[in-house]
């Protein structure tokens, strides 16, 4: 419909509308009714109908109950959005609330508390009044929830004339349960409003927690709806009974809910029997060994959505008491029909009930699974069998299925072993001989991912001498260096490559110069330093150099799990949750205060959450905070090539021994098979400098023993920056740049004591950066964390960004900051910038 002849409809409808409002003939209702659902139809395709809103109300005086529900509709749309024209509805509803009919009542009251209209509250308070004294239970329902919206409009109002305690007397003598009901909900909402935390109120919010209150709630507990017994278990999971027969009683009152069809009722009565019995440990063994049923049955007779949710609540009982659920691992076998999240958290309850008696046909069952069409799926079967070999079961099967999965030849089941191989390896050594046997077959050209080739280079240098190749096998690595994208996998071949030359020097040892070599000349500083670390330790000693790089390692015992046992027990107060699902307390995904800028997952990627727009809220995803809480990818920890304090990025240059042969002159050893010591590299002549044109850097290389280095070219002098005062970047470019640009350069900066007291929490320093042309996107108060962001004020839409992390120790005012650039040449004059700014902040 066009703008011209939706003009004409519109006006057409006005004027039928005006001529029936008056008419008393007959089929005038019919008439109305078309009209209406013709108003109604635009209305919900989006259609702009409030020109008819006089109309709309004059032609409400009628007695037709459907033609009163569509005008409250229509009028309930477009009075909070015009609020002068809702004040022509006040007249008819308040006459309707007080009509013979009680639904006409109850939906008169209904649209008049929804108006949520400010001007409007003094006539809602004796409507309201009336209806909680109502003859009819459907009215006072309606009053209940409406006392409710007063509150959220106007809380002063509320108070002042006495809802809460009406409210509280219906909740104890009324004899209509979803009276009862929406007086507990109405109650439970105001009383725990935010910012309302008063003591009275408190003391109003307790008294819901009193033997006379519960025992009438559970005592008519059946005849409330679903949803009010939901509400109704989770006040009683807050009661502490006053016995150890009071609670018995209220278990045997509730025992019959364990069997209910409805899984929140059965979720909520759980959550009751758990937190009754905290203090009685023998009962609440008993509690799990009854609650264990209900649950399997919803896991298995329920949608996905619900399998998954209930899954989720086991897998937090199992994790609290495995012993319990071991005689059960069948009921968590993946079904084909079951969808990848409900598998993987299956898997999950695999790993956590393995024990002696069940870890064989447990483990026979991922290994089916390592072959499923799902690769994550796959991926996922194999950690779990590796997380299981780790707790001491069975381990002589585990390894001999682990490494029959490298004989399947597809990358990622060999990607994923291989990773699982050397953590067994770090645990027992005793299986080297075997693994290295298998191992020793896999070719280093067929892996591609790097977290797998990191872990066959550590296999490499830590078993040199039961693997005969492994010198020329590194050759070849550190021969396509240059290749090699990965950060994580180029420290790891300079570290084996040094473990493999203290072992088989005579055959390492120019593979050791060349790797030095290129590590030294490496853009990532990670890789640069250790490089250089490993040079110097060298030049020292051969000895020392190896007690340090390669000592004497113990067998790992215990590797870092995923949560704290503080955390874990949260979750748990928190049972029948979003929390549990989460895997998080709720603080953590609804504070503001306490919640991750950003979060990071291998599986879901990354994520944006910040606190100062809706947009930025949305951007809430699936939190699994366990691998990095606040950075946007795993390897940009190590993708820095920076000097802090804000200076300039320097690249330690190569010695001229170095850049021909590291280790030419060697010493000849009476003793071919021991290390021998490198000679020490000679420094070419150099000018004498004066100490102020040297690099800052360079106090530190003499004390390393490098000598004296002259920069090649005199230290560009820092631009002045002039920056925009109102940058504009949305939280998707800024996520976007953060992945493709590289760390620039990195910044430290100590708050002086004063201004400690205004670091306790993140807004006093947005707001002062804000002052200085600073932007926050995001920040987080566990621990204190920021993301910046600003613009120089003659760039082009789009450019000229500076992206900053900022990380504050609290305690001593420490403060590191990452700076990201479009144009890095402007790193150092924005790091200045920001360090100025930073300087001026006070609490």
């Amino acid at each position: 419909m066009n703008a011209e002849n939706r003009k004409g409809e519109l006006a057409e409808l006005k004027a039928q509308l005006r001529q029936l409002a008056g008419s008393r003939a007959p089929g005038v209702e019919d008439l109305k009714r078309e009209l209406y659902k013709k108003v109604i139809n635009y209305l919900t395709v989006g259609i702009d109908v409030s020109s008819l809103f006089s109309e709309m109300v004059m032609c409400s005086a009628t007695s037709d109950l459907v033609l009163k529900k569509m005008c409250y509709l229509y009028v309930g749309n477009y009075a909070r959005g015009h609020p002068d024209l809702a004040l022509l509805t006040i007249n008819f509803l308040q006459k309707d609330c007080q009509d013979d009919d009680p639904m006409i009542r109850g939906l008169a009251l209904r649209s008049l508390c929804s108006l949520r209209v400010k001007n409007l509250v003094e006539y809602l308070v004796g409507p309201l009044e009336r209806g909680l004294k109502d003859n009819n239970g459907y009215v006072r329902s309606v009053a209940a929830m409406g006392a409710l919206k007063l509150y959220h409009i106007a809380p002063s109002s509320c108070i002042d004339n006495e809802f809460p305690v009406t409210l509280k007397a219906l909740l104890l003598h009324d004899s209509d349960p979803q009276v009862v009901a929406n007086c507990l909900y109405a109650l439970l909402e105001i009383w725990s409003m935010e910012g309302n935390s008063s003591e009275a109120a408190l003391r109003e919010k307790e008294s819901l927690l009193h033997s006379n209150v519960i025992l009438s709630l559970l005592n008519r507990f059946k005849d409330f709806s679903e949803w009010a017994q939901c509400l109704v278990l989770e006040l009683v999971s807050k009661y502490v009974p006053a016995d150890s027969q009071e609670t018995h009683d209220m278990m045997d009152l509730l025992d019959d809910r364990l069997q209910h069809a409805n899984s929140a009722v059965v979720l909520a009565t759980i959550k009751v029997f758990l937190h009754l019995t905290m203090s009685m440990a023998d009962v609440h063994q008993k509690v799990y060994e009854r609650i264990k049923a209900p649950l399997l049955t919803l896991v298995s007779s329920g949608s996905a959505e619900l399998s998954y949710a209930v899954l989720s609540h086991l897998h937090l009982l199992v994790m609290r008491a495995p012993m319990l659920f071991a005689s059960d691992y069948k009921h968590f076998y993946c079904r084909y029909s079951d969808p990848s999240y409900v598998k993987k958290l299956k898997l999950e309850m695999l790993t956590a009930v393995a024990n002696e008696s069940n870890t064989y046909d447990i483990v026979t069952e991922l290994s089916e699974y390592a072959a499923n069409v799902d690769v994550t799926i796959a991926r996922e079967s194999i950690r779990a069998v590796g997380k299981i070999a780790l707790q001491q079961y069975d381990v002589n099967a585990i390894v001999d299925r682990l490494l029959q999965f490298l004989e399947m030849e597809k990358d990622y089941v060999t990607a994923e072993t291989l990773v699982l191989v050397k953590d067994l390896l770090r645990k027992y050594p005793q299986w080297s001989h075997d693994c290295i046997a298998v191992v020793g077959g896999v070719s280093s050209k067929s892996i591609t991912e790097p977290k797998a080739k990191a872990a066959l280079i550590w296999m490499l240098g830590e078993y040199a001498y039961d693997m005969n190749d492994a010198p020329y096998v590194l050759e070849g690595l550190v021969q396509n260096w240059a290749e090699e994208p990965f950060p994580e996998v180029r420290l790891e071949l300079l570290t084996a490559v040094a473990k493999c030359f203290f072992k088989r020097p005579p055959e390492t040892v120019k593979i050791l110069g060349s790797a030095l070599s290129y590590g030294l000349a490496d853009a990532n500083q990670d890789v640069h330093d250790r490089a250089l670390l490993y040079y110097r330790l060298l030049q020292q000693s051969v000895e020392i150099a190896e007690r340090v790089i390669n000592p004497p390692k113990q067998a790992v015992s215990v590797f870092a799990g995923d949560q704290s046992s503080e955390i874990k027990d949260r979750i748990f107060d928190e049972f029948n949750s979003l929390s549990v699902v989460y895997r998080q307390p709720s603080y953590m995904f609804l504070d503001k205060d306490h919640r991750s800028p950003f979060t990071f997952s291998e599986d879901t990627g990354s994520s944006i959450l910040g606190p100062h727009s809706p947009e930025r809220e949305d951007l809430a995803s699936d939190y699994d905070a366990r691998d990095n809480a606040l950075l946007l990818s795993s390897h940009e920890k190590e993708d820095s090539r920076a000097v802090s304090n804000g200076s300039h990025g320097y690249n330690a240059p190569k010695s001229q021994a170095l850049q021909q042969d590291p280790f030419a002159p060697i010493p000849s050893s009476s003793s071919p098979t021991q290390p021998v010591r490198p000679a020490q590299a000679s420094a070419p002549p150099q000018e004498p400098v004066s100490s102020s044109a040297a690099s800052p850097l360079l106090a530190v290389d003499d004390l390393l023993g490098l000598g004296p280095i002259i920069p090649t070219e005199p230290t560009p002098s820092v631009p002045q920056l002039n920056l925009n005062p109102k940058p504009a970047l949305d939280p998707a470019s800024f996520k976007r740049k953060w992945g493709q640009l590289t760390v620039a350069l990195t910044l430290e900066y100590t708050f002086p004591v004063e201004a400690l007291h205004g670091l306790t929490r993140p807004q006093p320093l947005v707001r002062h950066m804000q002052s200085n042309s600073v932007q926050c996107m995001a920040s987080g108060n566990a621990p204190l964390k920021f993301f910046f962001f600003a613009q120089l004020s003659d760039a082009a839409p789009n450019t000229g960004f500076f992206l900053v992390e900022l990380v504050v120790t609290t305690s001593s005012g420490h403060a590191s900051a990452k700076i990201k650039a479009d144009e890095a040449s402007m790193a150092p004059g924005f790091a200045d910038c920001l360090r100025s700014a930073l300087s001026r902040f006070s609490a």
